[in-house]
């Protein structure tokens, strides 16, 4: 449990990687993010290397969960910047996840509170019928 500002995860240094985000709309945008590494963020924090989800939940009160692997995956950023600037409200400010692996409605925006468990948790479109692993 703690409190983590944003300046406190700019601290773990940043990592910028040039990602396609694929929208299950039709539309996909190759986009230039930064951030943390999620898995050095976790690593940071003390969560148990063994559990086996994280849940997120966001200001707009959308949620989303993801299996371990997928979150300490290489590419999986805990992101607050798009094309070297801070990124602004409509991409997700001032935090938000960034899975590259995943189709877009993994991405959440906006991210407020983070819960590494061990019991699977929902996620808003998963909830409505959508696949939970969404894997690209």
């Amino acid at each position: 449990p703690g409190y983590y500002t944003l300046d406190m995860i700019k601290t773990l240094g940043m990592t910028t990687e040039n990602a396609k985000h694929v929208c299950v709309e039709g539309w996909s945008q190759n986009v230039k993010w930064g951030g943390t590494p999620l898995w050095k963020f976790l690593d940071w924090i003390g969560a148990d290397p063994g559990s086996k989800y994280i849940y997120v939940e966001c200001a707009d009160k959308y949620y989303e969960s993801y299996d371990i692997e997928s979150a300490r995956h290489p590419q999986t950023l805990l992101c607050y910047q798009a094309y070297d600037k801070p990124l602004t409200l409509e991409k997700g400010a001032p935090c938000r996840i960034v899975m590259p692996t995943k189709l877009g409605y993994k991405s959440a925006k906006w991210i407020m509170k983070l819960v590494v468990t061990d019991k699977k948790p929902g996620g808003y479109w998963e909830d409505q019928g959508y696949d939970w692993h969404a894997g690209m």
